[in-house]
């Protein structure tokens, strides 16, 4: 998602903050830590303002914008299949809750 948001700033920065109210739901800590790994993967550039407190921007490098494509086509499919991947992982709950009353059952 984040490479998604970056990619509709270019060519413009993002500073953090404002990363954070474009993607509701992301922690401030996987924010972060994601755009740590992104960074040393070579995916963005970040630069930082000596401000108190310290101002962050991120940009997608050259790199980080290849992969918008396919990163796009990867959204469609999961979205195209999302029905299905929810019946699985209600499939997937229930056998669980029923090894789990077996389980209860044999104890």
């Amino acid at each position: 998602m984040a490479v998604k948001v970056l990619a509709e700033a270019e060519p413009h920065e993002v500073r953090f903050a404002e990363l954070r109210r474009r993607m509701p739901g992301v922690s401030q800590k996987m924010l972060s830590t994601t755009l740590q790994g992104m960074a040393r993967d070579g995916l963005v550039s970040r630069r930082v303002e000596p401000t108190v407190p310290p101002r962050v921007h991120y940009r997608l490098t050259g790199l980080g914008l290849s992969l918008e494509g396919p990163l796009a086509v990867v959204r469609a499919w999961a979205e195209e299949h999302m029905a299905e991947i929810d019946m699985a992982n209600e499939r997937s709950a229930a056998a669980a809750d029923g090894y789990e009353a077996y389980e209860a059952y044999e104890a």
